[in-house]
């Protein structure tokens, strides 16, 4: 029998994205209970990795139930873990969520069985043998754990507490999470997605609560969409003069998609040559057909006006077997290639970054943000060589970064959304961002909203009553 980490007053605990951009994880505990806000992985600095390694800080059959607000592997991503260790509740996320996370974690467990094996056959770990955090098994068997809950109804969890999911438009199923417990209300925004989404409804304002814990990606800068897609297009067509690959590490569940949108509306219209387009990854392609069913049966998740076909850009090669992958690196331009993962952090991307990137004529374009420590960030800071697959790739070819194809909030949207809450929280925990990005909205915070707003550390703990 596990005991409970039951306390008199009901506590908040950071156990994750607290001054950082990923391994969402917050722990709400009460005198009755404890629930687990997200359940993700830590990426990008290496110091950062290596917590998903960690003993969790709390045992976890001690924790009652776990709510997810979207299926990015940086808020759903450890819960295979979570689940093989000994937390046994029941997992509430939206149907969407439910039906991306079916994709995205055996994936990860599977990716991860790989890339241990890739490690031990080329010695290039530090670990003998390397191993996968957890097993394309472990996570089909969490799966099991997961249930859905539907937008704008509150689903009791545990005794005296419940969750209200609401539309977060970040991606399919992204929600917002209100929380009732002990009396008090804790609001956690989850990632926020954007009003101008083109395929998504945008977030639905913020209910009344006592605390919000908002996300803090963006919180340093403003997305400039009309100049973003500007060089979204002149980077495809200087490429494809000049006979080259544009490679897009693209983030699996809606980039992939919104990239699509993109290149139909700019195929369409003439303003790129119609080139072939290779979507090499079996992740992006099944999250590809959730997408296209929503939109096909008018989800209320999905933006009015949007069509079937919106995202079918002519010429879509769907990349399914390693075998058709590397039959891919083959192959010469132009054409355009999109893999996951977003931040190169792992997939099949790296083995066509490492075939691409030493050639001049080639382009790499950035369509998302690029945490600390990945090789996207190398490559956005224009360092002269990455390292990948356990070899140094030198960088020649052309490197575009195009923000506003980030499907996160910006400071201005972030702090509207804030704003339309019926009344200011006694506190605003800002989480999510790198420490530039959550100080900074979190002096915006306090400057235009008058708001109490703090940024907490990591695994620090405050008092809700």
């Amino acid at each position: 029998m596990v005991a409970k980490p039951r306390i008199a007053a009901p506590t908040l605990r950071f156990l994750g994205a607290a001054a950082t951009v990923t391994g969402s994880r917050f722990l709400l505990t009460t005198a009755q209970s404890a629930v687990l806000v997200d359940c993700g992985l830590f990426q990008g600095l290496k110091e950062l990795r290596l917590r998903n390694w960690d003993a969790f800080p709390v045992p976890p059959a001690a924790v009652d139930a776990v709510v997810l607000t979207h299926a990015h592997l940086d808020h759903s991503g450890y819960l295979p873990a979570l689940c093989r260790d000994g937390f046994g509740g029941q997992v509430l996320a939206t149907a969407s969520t439910r039906a991306l996370a079916e994709i995205l974690l055996p994936d990860s467990g599977h990716l991860q069985e790989e890339e241990a094996e890739y490690a031990n056959l080329k010695g290039y770990s530090k670990h003998k043998p390397a191993r996968p955090l957890y097993t394309e098994q472990d996570a089909i068997k969490s799966l099991q754990q997961l249930a859905a809950a539907p937008f704008g109804r509150e689903i009791e969890l545990a005794p005296h507490l419940s969750a209200t999911f609401s539309f977060a438009g970040h991606i399919l199923g992204a929600s917002s999470v209100l929380l009732r417990a002990a009396g008090k209300r804790v609001l956690f925004s989850g990632d926020l997605g954007r009003a101008n989404h083109p395929i998504l409804r945008p977030p639905a304002a913020a209910p009344e609560a006592d605390a919000i814990v908002v996300e803090s990606t963006y919180g340093d800068r403003r997305h400039d969409d009309v100049e973003s897609l500007q060089r979204f297009q002149d980077a495809i067509a200087r490429t494809a003069q000049r006979g080259g690959v544009i490679l897009i590490p693209s983030f699996a569940v809606d980039r992939t998609e919104v990239v699509l949108h993109h290149l139909r509306q700019l195929t369409t219209s003439g303003r790129i040559p119609a080139l072939p387009i290779y979507v090499d990854s079996p992740m992006a392609l099944a999250a590809l057909r959730i997408y296209n069913s929503a939109i096909a049966r008018g989800s209320d998740e999905i933006r009015a006006g949007v069509e079937p076909g919106a995202l079918d850009p002519g010429e879509l090669n769907e990349v399914r077997t390693v075998e058709e992958s590397i039959e891919l690196n083959l192959l010469e331009g132009p054409m355009i290639i999109i893999s996951a993962s977003g931040m190169a952090t792992g997939g099949r991307i790296l083995h066509h970054l490492a075939r691409r990137l030493p050639e001049e004529r080639n382009t790499v374009i950035l369509v998302g943000y690029q945490a600390d420590g990945t090789r996207g960030r190398r490559l956005l800071n224009g360092e002269p060589t990455v390292k990948m697959l356990g070899r140094y790739i030198p960088v020649r070819a052309e490197i575009v970064n195009v923000p506003a194809f980030s499907v996160h909030a910006d400071q201005a949207e972030l702090l509207g959304w804030l704003r339309s809450a019926p009344h200011p929280p006694a506190t605003c925990y800002v989480v999510h961002g790198e420490a530039a990005a959550a100080h900074a909205l979190r002096e915006e915070i306090r400057k235009q909203l008058g708001w109490n707003a703090v940024v907490p550390h990591h695994l620090e703990v405050v008092r809700l009553d």
